[in-house]
């Protein structure tokens, strides 16, 4: 389940970079004691892929602790040293069914775990950080308790659609990418906009509400900014312990 001797570059540089979304995501106050998920898949299929380990504070995950899984193999769970089942769960499914998920990021951020403890999770275009996620946010209602067996990862991976962002009711979110800066600066915006509508909602006051045309426009203005992910993610590794390398 750990890389092999002759992991190649591409697999180390990943293997870095999702390691530094762990440490990033503490900073931020988007872990839970030593539970949530991020994975990376390493195959073209999506298949096979890297997760952290059961049941490790993200503080302390580095690039060589990720497993290396297959999704194919039905034995996962019955090794000496299994991932949690949630993440198998989750993240065997989705990257089976959506190739597409290069990255996926599962975590239960506080103000956008709020905002999917209300029966209208959806976020509204109120500001432009809201507005990013108009039309591409999927909303799943069918929340039936710890995601632990396949069929519910099926549904979970089902729920995505064509978004990359899941608002999963009564439970967090899922966030995808093609790469880790680009899922992190999605699951970093998301936060922020969720905290906003939250504290927008807690005035009591009614919401200013875009337009539909000015909510897509704004939607679409944010494509522009597709290398502030990198230069984001870049600057931030910086500031870390370099020992979420080894």
């Amino acid at each position: 389940m750990h890389p092999s001797p002759d992991a190649g570059s591409d697999e180390r540089t990943l293997r870095e970079d999702l390691a530094a979304a762990f440490r990033l995501a503490v900073q931020f106050n988007w872990h839970e004691s030593v539970g949530n998920h991020f994975s990376a898949a390493i195959s073209d299929d999506g298949k096979t892929f890297l997760l952290n380990p059961r049941w490790q504070h993200f503080a302390n995950v580095k690039a060589s602790d990720l497993m290396r899984l297959s999704a194919d193999d039905p034995n996962v769970m019955d090794g000496d040293n299994p991932p949690d089942p949630s993440a198998w769960c989750i993240h065997g499914q989705v990257h089976t069914r959506v190739p597409a998920a290069r990255v996926l990021l599962h975590c239960h951020p506080p103000y956008a775990t709020a905002l999917c403890a209300l029966a209208d999770p959806t976020l509204k275009p109120i500001d432009q950080n809201t507005a990013r996620f108009y039309n591409r946010c999927a909303v799943d209602l069918g929340f039936g308790g710890l995601a632990d067996d396949v069929e519910e990862g099926r549904r979970i991976a089902s729920a995505f659609g064509n978004h990359r962002v899941l608002l999963m009711g009564n439970h967090g979110v899922s966030v995808m990418g093609e790469t880790v800066a680009e899922a992190f600066e999605t699951l970093y915006f998301l936060e922020r906009a969720a905290q906003t509508q939250i504290l927008a909602y807690s005035t009591g006051q009614p919401l200013n509400i875009m337009s539909a045309e000015t909510a897509e426009r704004t939607a679409a203005a944010w494509d522009a900014y597709a290398g502030m992910a990198d230069a984001h993610f870049a600057q931030l590794k910086a500031t870390l312990d370099p020992s979420f390398k080894d």
